[in-house]
């Protein structure tokens, strides 16, 4: 036992005698033609730097994913007492460069040299009786060591290649020249320009590779979220007028919005969107003081076609509806829309089981019916009859509350409003519509009798009363009144209140009249 620990304590003496020596030269250059076998196991500053090379080639590879291999440390700057800048030697490959390596040492003074020393004895004492001392407690990285607290970790390293001075300079001109020749930030009409060759691509090249494909794809969503963000600006700036202008001109000066129609199903659900609020914003952007997505619909009227029957795909109805309202903001679009067969196929499609479809046509059918005036009258004076036939059967009388209740709502808006008074009129006159909102009275739900009482008023203060609208009322007098009694919205209301008394004088006054 004593003779096995004698060159054991020759080696302490020995380093510990070495360490007293080292001096503080601020750059080592390790000689000798192999470091890697050469250097003395009593040189403890060459062996350290050695560990050090080793240990910041293998934290290296393990960042990096590399496989270097660690040969020699070539030479060594001394930045501070614990801190180093190595060159080491590594191959990869069988080809051998030059890295560098910086040591970040984080040790607090007191714990210095002496700590570092007692690190490296042990791993000195480890490497020449590994089998005995595999448990030790202190170990550095270099042996693959679980460090179990920070106090152990007492040095880190980062490596990184180093180039031969002509690429160095290669890789400052290439730079350079990238700096040099750098693109620039596309502008607007890049940017719908680009769309267009895309979409066009879409549109006409359905059986291209698949990778190729999903690529183009890809560019095409992220252009459309570039050209959504000009539009209407982010949380860090407000849109551009001048951008916008631009690119509103170059919209619609070839056909980019004809293909972005035809190609919305073909996007992905992000793309769908982002697409669609383009459309909404284009309409209402003005180039020069025109509103020249108008100019366009008018010569493209048959795209109304297209987002009308889009409410048949349940994937597309939403997209497609948000686009018809804001292009029926024009006057001469609706006007195209409301003279359409796609207005009786609202009748149905605002019937739908899925609400979400539904609920868009119904927004679509009320902008439709209440956004232009005067082409609004225009058309219910024309269509009065088949119209309010299916307005009353399939909407009033429909057996879905939702749809009873907007269906009233709406009727109200139509014909209290002034250009309609000769709509009102007629339709103030016919006991079948009396029928149908006095029904309405009767409903269990105090939204609808609220919203049919405003329709209902327009037949009690019809000062031209047929007479067989004064015999109903006549009939129904007390059941009426007695309904009135007691009739009163949730809040209060004065005008509400007006008018409801002015309706209990003419229904109690009235005489029947003989047909």
């Amino acid at each position: 036992m004593a003779l096995n620990s004698q060159p054991l304590l020759l080696l302490i003496l020995a380093f510990f005698g070495a360490i007293l020596f080292c001096g503080g030269v601020s750059t080592t250059t390790i000689s000798g033609s192999d470091p890697v076998n050469g250097v003395g196991a009593w040189d403890v500053d060459e062996h350290y730097l050695k560990e050090l090379g080793a240990y910041a080639v293998a934290a290296h590879n393990l960042e990096s994913h590399h496989q270097l291999t660690f040969q020699k440390v070539i030479s060594c700057d001394h930045l501070s007492k614990l801190n180093h800048k190595l060159t080491i030697a590594a191959s990869e490959s069988g080809v051998t460069h030059t890295y560098e390596a910086v040591d970040e040492n984080q040790l607090r003074l007191k714990e210095g040299p002496r700590f570092y020393c007692r690190n490296l004895l042990k791993t000195l004492i480890h490497t020449e009786n590994e089998q005995q001392q595999s448990h030790s407690q202190i170990a550095t990285p270099l042996h693959g060591r679980r460090r179990r607290s920070r106090r152990r970790h007492f040095f880190s390293l980062t490596c990184r290649k180093l180039l031969p001075p002509e690429q160095k300079n290669h890789s400052r001109s290439t730079a350079d020249m990238k700096g040099l020749f750098k693109s620039k930030p596309k502008t607007p009409v890049d940017l719908v320009r680009q769309t267009r060759d895309l979409l066009i691509f879409a549109d006409s090249k359905p059986d291209s590779r698949e990778s190729k494909r999903e690529e183009k794809f890809a560019t095409l969503s992220k252009l459309l979220r570039e050209l959504k963000q000009i539009l209407y600006g982010n949380s860090e700036a407000e849109p551009v007028s001048e951008a916008c202008a631009q690119l509103t001109q170059e919209f619609f000066k070839e056909n980019t919005l004809r293909l972005l129609i035809v190609c919305l199903p073909k996007l992905n659900l992000e793309a769908r969107k982002d697409a669609t609020q383009i459309v909404a914003n284009l309409q209402r952007q003005q180039v020069q003081s025109r509103l020249i997505a108008c100019d366009y619909l008018e010569a493209n009227i048959d795209l109304m076609d297209i987002l009308a029957t889009g409410y048949e795909n349940p994937d597309m109805a939403l997209h497609y509806g948000a686009m018809l309202r804001e292009c029926i903001r024009h006057q001469s679009v609706a006007r195209y829309v409301l003279e359409s067969e796609h207005m009786k196929k609202f009748f149905d499609i605002i019937q739908l089981p899925n609400f979400d479809i539904a609920a868009d046509a119904a927004a679509t059918f009320k902008e439709l019916l209440t956004r232009h005036k005067s082409t609004v009258a225009e058309f219910l004076s024309k269509n009065y009859d088949w119209f309010f036939a299916e307005y009353n059967s399939k909407l009033l009388e429909s057996p879905n509350y939702i749809t009873r209740r907007q269906a009233i709502k709406l009727l109200g808006d139509m014909l209290l409003d002034r250009s309609n008074s000769a709509v009102m009129t007629r339709y103030a006159s016919s006991r079948d519509n009396l029928r149908i909102l006095m029904n309405l009275l009767r409903e269990s739900s105090k939204s609808i009798q609220i919203e049919a009482f405003h329709v209902f008023k327009l037949f009690a203060a019809n000062q031209n009363k047929p007479a067989d609208i004064i015999s109903i009322l006549v009939a129904n007098r007390s059941k009426l009144l007695r309904l009135f009694a007691d009739f009163k919205p949730d809040k209060e209301d004065e005008q509400f209140e007006a008018d409801k008394a002015q309706v209990v004088r003419e229904i109690a006054g009235l005489e029947p009249r003989d047909h």
